[in-house]
């Protein structure tokens, strides 16, 4: 284990708490010491839901390792079971209860229940939060569904008098989005004329999972979660799955290509009608303003390689790198950076992926909540595009990251921040206007507010904001401060690239440290 500020993924109990906070009718208990219980603060402050989870700890102190703490669990088990009367319990251990080896899936399976237990073996040392939560599933799907297993060499039964159905697998609760993807994939499904079965584990009950098996087809929406639960459905009863992740205009089409031909309906009505404006903004005039631009792609695999696929086909934009934190699908980062013909980084060291951003010099970085924090410092515009996430991307709105008015979504927020940048740099470029000086009044009250007071650290007009922005990252070549100052004044869509070509310059000939003759020299050089 590594001690750090910030991680991308907790435990693998926290996935199992996502799990249980996403279904209905089911409860999960977890030996943890007092100060591992952090569940409402995870799902009521973070995600803003309007109940509490529905996890008991033991919360046992250090007093109590003296005594029975195997007791101590089986009582709260009992205790839970009798006050939230759950259809189905989840057991399992915190990571730091994990080395009592108390052992609660068999204590729990010893104490006759009047409900299905499922305990959970979570290697906290061993597996992050994603593998939680898809070992959850799938053990709730082989519990309660496999007894409902049709015996092997058996065909389906066949589909008569009743629309094509499928199960949706993967959303949970603290999922980025996952509640306005399943809205969204659910209503276009209804267009094709397929229904929806079972959603799972978000608002499914225990009940529900049993029934998973009576479905034609499933619908994996994110692989990392639901990968795992499909491929034994597959096997146990001869469902089908799809591999298409609905990201973007091109990938939702071959998903309804997909899902189409595992139902047997005919998928141009819905193609037909898409309803999506990103490509009439490919093709407008505007997008100009994008082409070519440099993106840093870092998040969990499904979104990280969706993102990198949209960003290239969709938006034309260019990938300067992509990475995951994602390491049980880092062969399909690899395989999609390899493609993209970038060096793949495969990570859950923040400092990495900070040290190489600063490197690459991006126009746009998508991915985390920590790569929002990064892309603020070193002064280059950011879009969330995968958990984890903070409050803000848990939007009350509807703002799916799937199908077409997922693309919608898309095609806001990774503009807009491009598009902000623009704005900046104009306000720059006019800072010694008579209207935007640093000590001009605000225009909607008639040049007769008060006049804004002028940072005693900076010159008129530059904030710490456009030093950081400014300032080379990292033990990078040296620039004097004339040099930095005359780098500011070119537009902020360009001024990586011409860092970049400065630096080169100067290191070819041993200039240091960088001036403004050199950054002049270095344009004149380039542009021949």
């Amino acid at each position: 284990m590594q001690l750090t500020v910030w991680t991308y993924e907790g435990p693998p109990h926290v996935g199992a708490m996502r799990v249980a906070t996403g279904m209905e009718r089911t409860h999960c208990v977890l030996h943890a010491p007092q100060g591992d219980t952090y569940a409402d603060l995870l799902f009521t402050m973070i995600e803003r839901r309007d109940r509490r989870p529905p996890v008991t700890y033991t919360s046992f102190q250090a007093r109590d390792l003296g005594r029975d703490t195997a007791q101590l669990f089986m009582d709260t088990v009992r205790a839970a079971q009798e006050r939230f009367q759950p259809q189905a319990m989840l057991v399992g251990t915190s990571c730091t209860a994990e080395l009592l080896q108390d052992d609660p899936g068999g204590l729990a399976a010893g104490m006759d229940l009047p409900v299905p237990v499922i305990p959970l073996e979570l290697p906290s040392y061993s597996r992050k939060e994603n593998w939680g939560a898809s070992e959850t599933l799938y053990q709730l799907a082989r519990t309660l569904a496999g007894p409902q297993a049709p015996a092997p060499g058996g065909d389906r039964p066949a589909r008569e008098g009743r629309r094509p159905r499928c199960n949706l697998l993967g959303p949970t609760a603290l999922g980025f989005r996952h509640r306005d993807d399943v809205r969204e994939i659910t209503a276009l499904l209804d267009r094709l004329g397929i229904d929806v079965h079972v959603t799972a584990p978000l608002g499914a009950t225990p009940a529900d999972i049993a029934r998973l098996g009576e479905a034609d087809f499933n619908v994996v929406l994110y692989p990392e979660i639901a990968a795992a639960t499909a491929q034994w459905l597959q096997r146990t009863f001869r469902q089908p799955y799809t591999r298409t992740v609905p990201i973007g205009v091109c990938a939702t089409r071959e998903f309804v290509h997909e899902v189409a031909e595992l139902a047997g309906v005919d998928p141009e009505p819905v193609l037909a009608d898409e309803g999506t404006r990103l490509p009439w903004y490919a093709r407008s005039v505007d997008s100009n303003y994008l082409t070519g631009k440099r993106v840093f792609i870092f998040g969990d695999a499904t979104h990280a390689v969706a993102a990198a696929r949209v960003a290239t086909e969709e938006f034309g934009f260019q990938v300067a790198g992509l990475g995951t934190y994602s390491r049980e699908f880092a062969r399909e980062v690899r395989e999609a950076a390899r493609r993209y013909e970038v060096e793949p980084l495969i990570t859950d060291d923040y400092l990495e992926v900070e040290a190489r951003v600063a490197e690459l010099q991006p126009e746009l970085v998508l991915g985390t909540q920590m790569e929002r924090h990064i892309a603020k410092r070193l002064g280059v515009g950011c879009a969330v595009i995968s958990a984890p996430v903070h409050v803000q991307d848990f939007p009350a709105r509807y703002a799916p990251q799937m199908g077409f008015e997922g693309a919608n979504v898309l095609f806001d927020t990774w503009v807009h921040p491009l598009m902000m940048g623009l704005e900046e740099h104009l306000l720059g470029m006019f800072r010694e206007d008579f209207e935007f000086h640093a000590e001009a009044a605000p225009s909607h009250l008639g040049g007769t507010g008060s006049e804004r007071s002028r940072s005693p650290e900076a010159p008129a007009g530059e904030s710490a904001g456009n030093d950081m922005e400014a300032a080379a990252p990292g033990d990078g070549p040296q620039w004097t401060p004339e040099a930095e100052q005359e780098l500011r004044k070119i537009p902020f869509f360009v001024r990586g690239k011409a860092r970049r070509n400065t630096e080169r310059y100067a290191a070819e000939r041993d200039i240091h440290p960088i001036t403004v003759e050199t950054l002049y020299e270095a344009k004149a050089y380039f542009s021949r």
